[in-house]
């Protein structure tokens, strides 16, 4: 798996991320390579799943912020 230059402020959170992202690949269709190199996926396929998880990031903190509870990754207030 490729390193990131991006720095978790909760470590936890990485195996978290990771799990949300395999849900989005799943949800929109998209293999993600067992090897975890991304090199040969399509920019549109990777973006893609990029996209769908910062809009499920923003729903889950608008849902705790408003005090209801997301337990589809887990994450409750």
């Amino acid at each position: 798996m490729a390193q990131s230059s991006n720095t978790l402020v909760v470590q936890q959170a990485s195996k978290a991320l990771q799990q949300l992202k395999y849900e989005v690949a799943q949800e929109l269709g998209i293999q993600i390579p067992q090897d975890g190199y991304y090199g040969f996926m399509a920019t549109r396929d990777t973006g893609a799943i990029g996209g769908h998880i910062t809009r499920k990031l923003v729903q889950i903190a608008e849902q705790q912020l408003s005090g209801s509870s997301f337990t589809g990754t887990g994450f409750t207030k």
